[in-house]
């Protein structure tokens, strides 16, 4: 059975268990509920939540205004850590949202930390907003249900943009190059059923790979 380290509020997890549904044999551990031990784990989910605690942070914050009040230092923490020994054992990767910024932001790179024209209502759970690919990319999607109000800022180093918003190239899709499996996207996925069931077995298929490449080793 494929173990998969996450951290997802309250809000989100009916979301996510309905991705996984047709995935029973995925026992996923949230560390919002518990203790997680990293080294038993077969990958790492990074899910939405408010903005990244400024002490975590790469960069100046001229307007700390801007950032959500509920941000969870906690959190945080356990997901950059998390993220660090997920890259030292290469377990695969799929960052959503604030995890996609968590992710650059353990990278190396830096956020926009308040953007216009990305946070409007029918953007939440309906796929209004279209998108813009790389030639390599292997998921992709004319629209999608993106709704946020930071984006990356400088792309940290080893990554590959796959997709930008259309209208205005913020970036939507990233992946790290020269890793197994590491894909982080802007959007939500897991509120968007069927359409995004395709990245969701993707996903599942590394975490299996990964796991029978231990027994087997």
């Amino acid at each position: 059975m494929p173990h998969l380290a996450s951290w997802i509020r309250a809000k989100d997890e009916p979301w996510f268990r309905r991705s996984f549904g047709a995935h029973p044999e995925v026992k996923v551990w949230n560390a919002a509920e518990g203790s997680v031990t990293m080294g038993e784990m077969h990958g790492l989910l990074l899910t939405g939540g408010p903005d990244i605690a400024p002490e975590f942070l790469r960069q100046e914050i001229p307007d700390p205004s801007v950032l959500d009040q509920d941000i969870e230092p906690a959190r945080d923490r356990w997901e950059f850590a998390a993220m660090r020994e997920a890259l030292e054992r290469e377990l695969p990767i799929f960052a959503i949202c604030k995890g996609l910024q968590v992710f650059n932001v353990a990278l190396g790179g830096t956020l926009r930390l308040d953007i216009p024209g990305h946070d409007a209502p029918e953007m939440r759970d309906r796929d209004v907003q279209p998108l813009r690919f790389d030639g390599t990319a292997t998921h992709r999607f004319a629209r999608v249900n993106s709704s946020h109000h930071q984006a990356i800022d400088r792309l940290a180093d080893g990554c590959l943009v796959e997709a930008w918003c259309a209208s205005d190239d913020i970036i939507e899709q990233m992946r790290l190059k020269d890793y197994p499996f590491a894909l982080a996207v802007q959007y939500h996925p897991e509120r968007g059923g069927a359409l995004y069931a395709p990245l969701f077995a993707d996903f599942v298929s590394r975490l299996r790979d990964f796991e029978s490449s231990k027994v087997s080793g």
